[in-house]
């Protein structure tokens, strides 16, 4: 992906990618913000009333791929607007990229040249909703990118060792072969590198805007960082913007079912017998040895505000000298160390589980954080984020690269009410992935003949997480605390999928 391209595509030109044959346009000086909306594919206009948290879904008018269903809420007061984002759309591939002599308009009419791709992703957005706003505007372009840059090997059923197809050395198919690299492979570093296209980008966008970084480390993880999280790095920066967001995306291709997680939303698969989960949360917990190891090799990033060692507490001055239980990013079991006062540090990961909202004043009590701030420890965007009252960024441990995992179709047997569910940390928060499968299977059994049942289904899962409110709170059915965050909801019927994709 070029500058010259992202620049179009920003400005909200033809997005072509370089060679088009389009010519470039110059950068405005001053880009606009992304403008606040709902998804393009819901129906109706502005947003509810936030009293009534009143949920939106899809209707007839506008039908989504496979017939799926979409529905959300907006949050109970915690910000001024919804701060999730959600797309889906059709992904049409290159097979190949055209030669001089042959006619570009008559390759654009054949679709024997194009691979098609079935795409949906929720974006959950924390500090403002702008960086899920921009995610959800381009993810898609960089995946479809990225899938045409090796869209040679992705037909093949074993890859060759140079996308041209030549071989340099006799044995390099058999290469291939050891390294049991397939197709699929292709596609999950496709979807890598969309998430990744970013970094490039952003670094060139920063040279061009004469902005420095303020350490040669700070530098070397830039460069680590995604080409998608640094779209949206470039882009924060031009419109001065803060924020971030975690990044959900399922893609249909070839067959195979291609989740991508970073963040803590999740998408599972309910089939007749069984549950699939399709993606794991990432948060200072689950990736406490990640973010530990990082701090051990590079300590300055931690400025001496914080100690990378795990307590099971916050440790006081009357520790000192005693031996406490503690854990280091290599281990994964507890251990005990002689406290020092450097340990009585904040720690650089603190707390455990998830937010606690008590009646209608919402604080956050045991939340596990990432230097105090963060409850997510993947995603995109935040690349102006500091810890509060330092300059310590929070960004280096903001890891952007997703985990793919990947169904597929063909070594199972699809049942007419076989679902993914995918969904922000709104949902997952109050229901757990076997009350969400019941509520699925029983909606689905007892609605067979509504045409609308997916849309319906999203927009009872929503109804059932934010729950009712009573005086000054949001409550479930069992009298337990509801969500008072934004959810969004997809749910796609497996069965209606495009077989020849």
């Amino acid at each position: 992906m070029s500058v010259e391209w992202w620049r179009r595509l920003r400005r909200g030109g033809p997005a072509e990618p370089p060679g088009g044959g389009r010519e470039s346009v110059p950068r405005s000086p001053q880009p606009d913000p992304p403008r606040y909306r709902r998804p393009k594919f819901l129906r109706g206009g502005e947003e509810s009333p936030r009293g009534g948290r009143a949920v939106r879904g899809t209707g007839p008018e506008r039908p989504l791929p496979w017939g799926s269903g979409y529905a959300e809420v907006i949050n109970a007061e915690k910000s001024e607007f919804n701060e999730d984002q959600a797309a889906c759309c059709q992904i049409s591939v290159r097979r190949r990229e055209p030669s001089l002599e042959e006619d570009q308009e008559w390759l654009i009419l054949c679709s024997t040249q194009f691979l098609t791709g079935y795409y949906w992703a929720l974006f959950d957005g924390h500090g403002g909703p702008e960086a899920a706003i921009i995610a959800s505007n381009y993810l898609h372009y960089c995946i479809k990118q990225k899938l045409e840059e090796a869209a040679g090997a992705i037909v093949e059923a074993c890859p060759p060792m140079h996308l041209s197809g030549r071989c340099v050395c006799d044995s390099d198919p058999q290469f291939v072969e050891e390294k049991h690299i397939h197709a699929e492979d292709v596609v999950v570093g496709a979807l890598e590198n969309a998430f990744q296209e970013c970094s490039v980008l952003a670094l060139d966008f920063c040279q061009e805007a004469a902005v420095e970084s303020s350490t040669l480390v700070h530098i070397a993880l830039q460069s680590c960082l995604n080409p998608q999280d640094e779209v949206i790095g470039q882009e924060m920066e031009a419109t001065n913007q803060t924020g971030g967001c975690t990044a959900l995306a399922a893609l249909y291709f070839q067959g195979k079912l291609y989740v991508a997680n970073a963040g803590d939303s999740r998408a599972i698969l309910v089939l007749k017998d069984t549950i699939v989960p399709m993606s794991s949360e990432f948060t200072p917990e689950t990736e406490r040895q990640r973010l530990q190891h990082l701090a051990f090799l590079f300590p300055k990033l931690l400025d001496g505000e914080f100690t990378r060692f795990e307590f099971p507490r916050r440790l006081k001055g009357d520790d000192v000298g005693q031996k406490v239980l503690y854990r280091d990013y290599f281990m994964e079991g507890w251990g005990y160390k002689l406290v020092e006062k450097a340990d009585l540090k904040y720690p650089l990961v603190h707390g455990h589980g998830k937010q606690v909202l008590c009646s209608y004043i919402r604080f956050v009590w045991g939340q596990a954080r990432l230097l105090g701030t963060l409850s997510v420890s993947r995603g995109l965007g935040d690349h102006q984020l500091k810890v509060i009252d330092t300059n310590i960024e929070v960004k280096p441990f903001l890891s952007c690269i997703p985990k793919v995992n990947i169904f597929d179709f063909g070594l199972h047997d699809i049942k007419e009410d076989d679902v993914l569910i995918m969904a922000t940390d709104g949902l997952w928060d109050v229901l757990c992935n076997k009350e969400v499968a019941h509520m699925a299977r029983s909606f689905l059994a007892e609605n067979r003949t509504d045409p609308h049942r997916f849309s319906e289904l999203a927009k009872s899962l929503v109804c059932r997480a934010r729950g009712k409110k009573r005086g000054h709170q949001w409550m479930l059915d069992d009298s337990q605390e509801a969500s008072y965050d934004d959810i969004s909801v997809f749910v796609i019927p497996l069965h209606n999928r495009v077989e020849d994709c």
